[in-house]
């Protein structure tokens, strides 16, 4: 047989029967960085064999691959936007410009790092960071306990979507008149509702039966813990086969989404008004600018926009073949992630922008009630009334102007007279983010479209598909970590996490639920998340060697990346991530804690509620300390031997199940020398031990190989 066909033969053997080898090979439990060593027959053939023809990676039983890019970018795309996008970035429209050179200094270039650690080492978020430094591996666990936090009071926002999407099926809709009262044989308003609107009373006392403050609970409210069911039965079901059903669910719940936003954003641009929201939308608000807290909340939306820190992102990428071209993807994905934002938010403000018209005028017709009421009674003059002005046919404008003069000449007592503006400019101002977007603003607006039912089912069932996007990245993140760390099946895992998830959530569903629902949102993602994405910037950038990373992805991609990202990821990108972390310590430091009571007035947390919310921030950055101690003063394993473990069991199965082009591309090519690489020419990734000198062994004997890079596991096996 000629020398060069033992690569052939390998590739035959490795596909149909395993890696077999000699004692190393074949009983000792191999660890990643010294798998070359564990060779077989001999240093030449067993060596040339394992680096031709690496298996593909295998979770859970399985080949765990997404079936195609198209799958892949979906699912980066939707998996951070949805509640970011629809809930957050509106309210940040404002400050476009801070939101937008953050994106470009942070937001690009971290996404692409995370992207190509993902998939070049080929490991969750726990596995990848304990592979590029082992003592900061704990940047994966509070990437994970980050994941876990968003996750609990995330899926919940879902089960509230759920629940107005089957109220939405009514006509007129539930929330767009205030209930009535029987008082003996008279009916009157609800006073509660009265004094608010109809759909803040809707949502706070139909919907989540609030109670006053988070020191009453109040018991469960069983339609929301019925609705949290159901949502976290439709996450099990879209996420316990594994990525690869995940990335089927993927092409509805990230397609429909733009379907709607369009529908939605054409039937809002023929609305009255609408122009005068998108043109509030794009006016520039210089002095807000100057405003560190708009620098801080820009930089949190761009995290939760590309889904950084949360693990998902290296997750899915850690599942894409070895050569993909993974610069593109990141400037792909952020593209079109900036576009939607941009998208959402033109919806958003044309639907707003209709709504703050209808306000503004029922406003001008009350208070030209008023005035004519004044008038009747003497109080006013009627020489103060322009003669121009008809009351039957006023306009804002009119009103406007008589505003003016009555404000003007009636000075002193204008205040006793209780007149409104009702500028059309504070209505867009009172535009709010997060849950008072979509549930009390949104379907506000929704109850004066023609045909509101239609609308408000559509919009509902968007943010159901939304969230459950969402929710596969934030399963993702947190299933495949433990699945790379433990043989476990995936499907056993996915319905375990869920049922604990549930239980976990009934916090969220009591009636006081929703004040721990904007504590969780305030205190367990923003500073963790923060310092999560900077130690990955600095593990990258400064242990591991920006220039060491720029030849792996030069090796990796085929080309070099531009020297922007060198410049971002070893000095920018480091240096607003400090600033951000101190800004956002010294504004918990000086603001008051506390929470919005439905009742409209700012409370502060009680003593156990602020230790629970600091405790939320602790329980994430803990593991990083404690890690970090732990393998500084080696009493923790770098947890290469268990990840080792688990893959060389799957490597011994039969390893038939590759795809068919892959196990071809080597047993059917027709010369050796024709047989292709599994992947580019290119160094293995290096941790940061570097070069090592290995040691074969084969049948007893010791042969000195030289020194030799470590690989990323996959490399290796």
């Amino acid at each position: 047989m000629p020398k060069n066909s033992k690569v052939t033969l390998c590739a035959q053997q490795g596909g149909r029967h395993g890696v077999r080898g000699g004692p190393a090979g074949a009983g000792a439990a191999m660890d990643y960085k010294s798998s070359q060593m564990s060779m077989g027959l001999s240093p030449g053939a067993t060596a040339r064999g394992r680096a031709c023809c690496p298996p593909r990676r295998r979770r859970g039983g399985r080949a765990a691959v997404l079936n195609n890019k198209l799958e892949y970018i979906l699912a980066q795309v939707a998996s951070p936007w949805a509640w970011g996008t629809c809930g957050g970035f509106p309210y940040l429209c404002a400050y476009l410009v801070p939101y937008f050179i953050l994106l470009i200094l942070i937001g690009i270039p971290l996404f692409f790092l995370e992207l190509a650690v993902g998939q070049r080492i080929r490991r969750g978020s726990i596995g990848v960071w304990n592979y590029v430094y082992p003592q900061l591996g704990g940047i994966g666990v509070s990437s994970l306990m980050v994941c876990g936090f968003v996750g609990l009071y995330y899926n919940v926002i879902i089960g509230w979507s759920i629940f107005y999407f089957f109220q939405s099926f009514q006509f007129p809709l539930p929330w767009a008149e205030c209930p009535m009262r029987r008082n003996g044989s008279q009916a009157i308003m609800e006073p509660e509702c009265e004094k608010s609107s109809a759909t803040t009373y809707f949502w706070y006392r139909q919907t989540l039966n609030i109670t006053s403050s988070i020191d009453d609970t109040g018991g469960l409210n069983w339609r929301m813990t019925l609705s949290l069911l159901g949502a976290w039965i439709i996450v099990c079901m879209a996420v316990v086969k594994g990525i690869q059903s995940s990335g089927k669910v993927m092409y509805f719940s990230s397609l429909f989404p733009y379907v709607v936003l369009l529908c939605f954003l054409v039937r809002g641009l023929l609305l009255k008004g609408a122009t005068d929201g998108i043109a509030h939308m794009f006016t520039p608000k210089l002095e807000k600018m100057l405003e560190p807290q708009v620098w801080r909340e820009a930089a949190t939306q761009v995290f939760f926009a590309l889904g950084l820190g949360f693990g998902g992102v290296i997750a899915f990428s850690s599942y894409n073949k070895r050569d993909n071209n993974c610069h593109f993807d990141a400037a792909l994905v952020s593209i079109i992630n900036f576009v939607t934002s941009i998208l959402a938010t033109l919806v958003v403000f044309a639907v707003l922008g209709f709504k703050a018209n209808v306000m503004n005028e029922k406003c001008v017709v009350e208070n030209a009630e008023k005035i004519l009421g004044y008038l009747n009674t003497g109080v006013l003059s009627r020489e103060l009334i322009p003669p121009h002005i008809n009351f039957s046919h006023l306009t804002s404008e009119d009103y406007s102007e008589m505003y003016g003069v009555i404000k003007t000449v009636t000075e002193e007592d204008f205040p006793q007279l209780g007149l409104d503006a009702c500028l059309l400019a504070d209505e867009l101002n009172k535009a709010v983010q997060g849950t008072g977007l979509a549930f009390i603003a949104f379907t506000e607006a929704m109850t004066h479209f023609p045909a509101s039912p239609f609308w408000s089912v559509m919009f509902f069932f968007m943010l159901i598909n939304l969230g459950l996007g969402s929710m596969i990245g934030t399963m993702t993140g947190i299933t495949t970590p433990i699945l790379d760390a433990f043989k476990i099946r995936k499907e056993i895992l996915c319905v375990v996490c869920c049922i604990i998830a549930f239980f976990l959530g009934l916090l969220f569903v009591q009636r006081s639920g929703n004040y721990f629902v904007a504590m969780f949102d305030d205190y367990s993602a923003g500073l963790p998340l923060t310092i999560v994405v900077f130690l990955e910037n600095i593990s990258v950038a400064w242990i591991y060697g920006t220039e060491r990373f720029m030849q792996d992805l030069q090796d990796m991609l085929g080309f070099r990346p531009y020297s922007f990202y060198f410049y971002m990821w070893k000095f920018v990108s480091p240096a607003i991530l400090v600033v951000l972390i101190v800004a956002t310590v010294i504004e918990m430091a000086v603001s008051p804690a506390g929470y919005n009571a439905w009742i409209e007035r700012f409370m502060n947390y009680p003593p156990w509620a602020l230790g629970m919310a600091y405790a939320l921030i602790l329980a994430a950055l803990l593991p990083l300390p404690i890690v970090f101690i732990a393998r500084r003063f080696n009493l923790l394993s770098d947890g290469s031997n268990k990840l080792s473990v688990s893959y060389r069991k799957g490597m011994m199965k039969d390893i038939s199940n590759l795809e068919e082009q892959d196990e071809q591309r080597f047993i059917l090519g027709k010369g050796p020398n024709e047989a292709p690489s599994p992947s580019p020419a290119h160094r293995p990734y290096l941790g940061p031990g570097g070069a090592q000198e290995m040691t074969n062994t084969s049948y007893g004997t010791s042969t000195k190989t030289g020194y030799q890079n470590i690989g990323s596991p996959e490399s290796q096996l």
